[in-house]
């Protein structure tokens, strides 16, 4: 058993899907079944609930408090060696999510023992697409303009330096479960109708197994990492061949029913995107985000190197082999945080989806 302490890491959004994922990956033994050299921190909202309480089973330190309250967030990183930032812009949106994100990193920096902050990062997607109003996904947009402008900080992999690389991801394979992804009918005949306005898109999900391995990757190799953007998916799937999977034997059929628009179905499409938030005239409301976001997943406008990632991580999933390990079969189970806590917005009209 190593005599040395483990490395502690604070995680910020760690009862969310994503920070579940993370803090598995950060406890597992390494490669070569040694126990793993880190212990985790999270700080949560609150250190009641009930995926908080899970994690304190698992021995994972609870410190209770915002990640836009400056108090709580220096008090969490007090004593840690790393930070893994996953910020919640779809509840305190986008405006919030810059101004936190930045903050964060700058009290990031006066911290004597940190050695790695890792931002999970998406990509700015207006700016990609030349800033086309219709392509202005906010959840996506806020987190990738923190990402530019750490580009903009010092990153030092010296040993007392503070190194900085940020986890830019996407869409989660595992919504397919429980989110936007979801079969939106299970018709009487067993027919799963996959009903997407994303056309020939090829959607880049990643698996939660995969972002937690890109994470601790991270940490184990702070040198290489450090100052760079690690741009990562599992795969880029489109709808035709999402039905078409051979990995589905549960299926009697499924279909990818072709829709122009789907944001008539949300229950609550005109409720504002950030869930924390009252509408209002300078609200984005989810129908409006949403459907520039599926505009983005069906332009292709996030750009992939699976050269790259498939390379670095050759034990990336497959849509087919993360639905075999899954058991998939279409059912609805709850995946995302926002739906646990009652805060799922694109809940839909089952009287309108029944007849698709």
């Amino acid at each position: 058993m190593s005599s040395h302490p483990k490395k502690l890491i604070l995680v910020i959004g760690a009862t969310g899907a994503q920070g579940l994922a993370v803090i598995d990956a950060l406890l597992s033994p390494s490669e070569s079944n040694t126990p793993s050299p880190y212990a985790v921190r999270a700080l949560t909202r609150d250190v009641s609930g009930k995926r908080a309480k899970e994690l304190a089973a698992r021995g994972v330190e609870l410190i209770e408090g915002r990640s836009d309250d400056p108090s709580a967030v220096a008090r969490a990183l007090g004593g840690a060696y790393g930070a893994f930032v996953n910020t919640n812009g779809s509840g305190i949106g986008e405006m919030a999510e810059i101004y936190t994100g930045i903050r964060i990193f700058e009290i990031a920096k006066r911290m004597p023992t940190l050695r790695h902050y890792i931002w999970s990062n998406l990509r700015h997607v207006s700016k990609n697409a030349g800033f086309d109003p219709d392509y202005r996904a906010e959840h996506m947009d806020g987190k990738g303009r923190v990402g530019e402008w750490l580009q903009a900080q010092e990153s030092s992999a010296t040993e007392d330096g503070l190194a900085w690389s940020t986890v830019t991801t996407g869409p989660y394979m595992d919504m397919l479960k429980g989110g936007m992804f979801r079969p939106l009918n299970i018709r009487e005949d067993g027919t799963v109708v996959f009903a997407a306005p994303v056309g020939d898109g090829k959607v880049p999900l990643i698996a939660l197994k995969d972002l937690g391995w890109w994470a601790r990757y991270s940490f184990d190799h702070r040198k290489q990492v450090s100052g760079k953007e690690l741009n990562v998916t599992s795969e880029r799937v489109s709808w035709d061949h999402l039905v078409k999977s051979p990995a589905a034997p549960r299926y009697t059929n499924a279909s990818h029913l072709r829709t122009g628009s789907l944001f008539s179905t949300p229950r609550r499409s005109r409720s504002p995107l950030a869930n924390e938030l009252r509408p209002g005239a300078n609200t984005t409301t989810l129908g409006q985000n949403l459907s520039c976001f599926w505009r983005v997943l069906r332009d292709d406008i996030i750009d992939k190197d699976m050269a790259w990632i498939t390379r670095t991580h050759p034990g990336t999933y497959t849509l087919e082999r993360w639905m075999r390990e899954e058991g998939y079969t279409g059912s609805e189970e709850t995946v995302l945080k926002s739906g646990e806590d009652g805060k799922f917005n694109w809940k839909t009209d089952k009287a309108k989806t029944a007849l698709l």
